[in-house]
């Protein structure tokens, strides 16, 4: 009988030892299987988490972390049972339950700083503009993780922003509203520009509309908060949509107005803003919600310089500037810039403010330094492209929600 219970217990670890052999002998294959599913659902972690780990755990193999990718998760597990292997699940969907029914949120103030990390001290990675709709990923603290509508994921304080249930934050989306059309202004208490200041207000900013006096707006910010903005600095959302049509005129209009901006890291606002956050700016007045990032902008719309030559450029087209690239290393985009032309060769850009250069060496406005790391030019205006969001027929709400 002794040598029956040692028998089936040598039984019992051969086999054990050999699951665990296999399972060592596939995680590689595994954890490249893991990493195709990233390079393919989520390339760019500015804009989608993806943060999951292979390892094994006794005969199974273990999935750790966190995505807000569904499909690329149900990709993986499915994979991996195909495969014939258990596994344990231990990956964190996003949005998580930290955020129960507040999956929703719209910034509150004239402008949130939404950063790398959830405290004060992180690097800045962008804004979003008063009245802005974001979707709530995680909390954690005072902190939360929200994705804009250009897709890019970050940590928001909780003063900058107002959480939202669905139904609330449905009332919200479909509520007549104003948006800002000047540079920068104030919010009112009362119906008079002598009263109290309730709040700044900065370009592209939006607020529900209560009712349209004679010389103000009446208006309630996302914490029901009540306003009032002058008729002269604002207008109806749904009519500016309508009405605005996107060209290098109107791009060129909005370039001029923020000429003297300051240079802010991460800023996409009046108050301060990068290259990118330039570009960004303008074409949001243009209608248009465009990718965040210089190196996510080089991505969209149409080449139209490929010889580098800057032939066939239009007013508006967005212009790169970088690193090229060598046998060893690939191209890096560290700027951006918007092409006037002008029979100039002029294009405004935010290096240290808003301000105007020029590719032409006999210009007063001349910059030799981005003319010789010229990259290429894009053009926006005209283009259909998934990375381009058009708010006259997009739905931000239902992209969201997604």
């Amino acid at each position: 009988m002794k040598n029956y219970i040692n028998l089936v217990f040598s039984t019992i670890v051969i086999i054990s030892l050999f699951s665990c052999q296999t399972n060592k002998k596939n995680i590689q294959k595994f954890i490249s299987i893991n990493d195709s599913i990233k390079k393919q659902y989520a390339p760019d972690k500015r804009v989608a988490v993806y943060n999951i780990t292979i390892s094994t755990i006794q005969n199974s193999i273990l999935l750790k972390g966190e995505s807000d990718q569904a499909k690329a998760v149900k990709e993986l597990k499915q994979k991996l049972i195909d495969a014939g292997e258990q596994i344990i699940d231990s990956i964190v969907l996003l949005p998580d339950a930290s955020v129960g029914a507040y999956k929703f949120a719209v910034v509150n103030n004239s402008v949130a700083n939404i950063r790398s990390k959830p405290k004060h001290s992180a690097e800045l990675g962008t804004q979003a503009l008063l009245g802005m709709e974001l979707k709530v990923l995680k909390i954690k603290g005072s902190f939360y993780r929200v994705q804009t509508p250009d897709k890019y994921i970050s940590w928001v304080d909780h003063g900058g922003v107002k959480l939202m249930d669905e139904n609330e934050f449905l009332n919200w989306d479909k509520a007549n509203k104003i948006i800002y059309t000047k540079t920068f202004g104030n919010v009112y208490q009362d119906e008079n520009k002598n009263s109290t200041i309730l709040s700044d207000i900065v370009l592209g900013g939006q607020l529900k509309l209560l009712n349209r006096g004679k010389k103000f707006y009446k208006v309630e910010y996302p914490d029901k908060r009540i306003g009032f903005i002058k008729n002269n600095e604002a207008e109806l959302y749904n009519n500016w949509i309508i009405n605005v049509q996107p060209s290098g005129k109107l791009v060129e209009k909005y370039t001029r107005n923020l000429l003297g901006s300051p240079y802010l890291w991460g800023g996409t606002s009046t108050k301060g803003m990068d290259c990118s956050g330039f570009t960004k700016t303008v074409y949001l007045m243009n209608g248009l919600i465009i990718p965040r990032d210089a190196s996510q902008q080089i991505n969209a719309g149409k080449d139209i310089d490929p010889a580098l030559k800057f032939d066939n450029l239009e007013k508006g087209d967005l212009m790169f500037f970088g690193k090229k690239s060598t046998d060893s290393t690939k191209q890096r985009v560290t700027h951006v810039g918007i092409w006037l032309g002008n029979g100039k060769g002029e294009f405004i850009h935010a290096s240290k403010q808003v301000r105007l250069s020029s590719i032409n060496p006999e210009s007063d406005y001349y910059d030799e330094s981005n003319t010789k790391r010229y990259l290429g030019s894009r053009r926006y205006l005209g283009e259909k492209d998934k990375m381009i969001t058009d708010l006259k027929t997009d739905n931000i709400l239902i992209q969201l929600k997604q």
